[in-house]
């Protein structure tokens, strides 16, 4: 499968900004079933720096600096990739989750080494007794890990109620464990407290995912939205990608840009302005377009 993506990001500001530092991780990584094809970002007004940039974990991102005054910052990102279907994960042939997670404590498998930070606390995917509790059920002793996760991703898209605006980032995750309510990046963020309160290594990946009109109707141009799912370590086969929003298994329709511990690793953009006044209005378009094969 091929896609095209457009990603724009507009900041309105109510006084001048005199300078603008920013970092953007908007850029497809490549993956064992994703190859970027095309990239291209257009800022405005043009930065005096723009610089790509490899991060810890291998993402792209860019800096970039504005040094004229400026009262709207636009960010245009436009990405081609392909995408290989995904083969079919046989869920119960994986370990029991007890020997994946003490497998962190004695193995010197150098894969297994690196994924140890992400079993560790992060900024906003703390460790907790609660999320331990709510994770319990999915995981009876020996529940091959896969079918565990599964489960948990299962419970998560059923018990949690989608609510765009109801949380922000900021938003604490005990508060989302207590209100059963969120977006994408919430119950991402959910499941990886609750797996690394159980000692599993997890990590957070933003994209995009393809979304499909109802039958009968045109797409909407722009109605496409930054994604997020989570990713566990399997000692078998790997990491291994689950959305807990449409409870399955990312395929072919999703677009992988970037992973890290949580989202303040890999969010599509952050920066500090000088000036600019008080409560930018900030608008966000993304167009996940499906395309040819090699048609880039």
């Amino acid at each position: 499968m091929a896609y095209r993506v457009q990603h724009i990001t507009r900041y309105q500001f109510a006084e001048p900004v005199s300078l603008s530092h920013n970092l953007a991780w908007l850029q497809p990584r490549p993956t064992a079933r994703q190859t970027p094809l095309t990239f291209e970002i257009k800022i405005t007004p043009s930065p005096a720096i723009l610089a790509p940039r490899v991060d810890l974990h291998g993402n792209h991102a860019h800096y970039f600096e504005v040094t004229e005054p400026h009262r709207s910052l636009e960010i245009e990102c436009l990405s081609q990739v392909e995408i290989l279907q995904r083969l079919p994960v046989p869920l119960d042939d994986s370990p029991p989750w007890e020997e994946a997670r003490d497998l962190f404590a004695r193995s010197w498998d150098p894969r297994i080494r690196m994924a140890s930070a992400f079993t560790l606390d992060s900024p906003l995917t703390r460790r907790t007794e609660d999320l331990a509790r709510y994770g319990a059920p999915s995981f009876p002793p020996g529940q091959p890990l896969l079918m565990a996760v599964a489960e948990l991703m299962r419970r998560i898209h059923k018990e949690f109620a989608y609510r765009p605006r109801v949380t922000t980032i900021s938003t604490p995750l005990a508060e989302i464990l207590e209100k059963r309510h969120g977006v994408c990046q919430d119950f991402a963020h959910i499941a990886i407290g609750v797996l690394r309160s159980l000692g599993l290594a997890a990590r957070y990946v933003s994209g995009y995912l393809e979304t499909l009109p109802p039958p009968g109707r045109p797409r909407l141009v722009g109605a496409d939205a930054s994604h997020a799912w989570f990713a566990v370590l399997c000692p078998v086969q790997g990491w291994i990608d689950f959305d807990p929003t449409n409870d399955l298994l990312p395929g072919d329709r999703h677009v992988t840009l970037a992973w890290g511990r949580d989202y303040s690793d890999v969010p599509p953009l952050k920066g500090v302005v000088l000036g600019g006044g008080r409560n930018p209005v900030m608008e966000v378009s993304v167009d996940v377009q499906r395309e040819a094969p090699g048609s880039g």
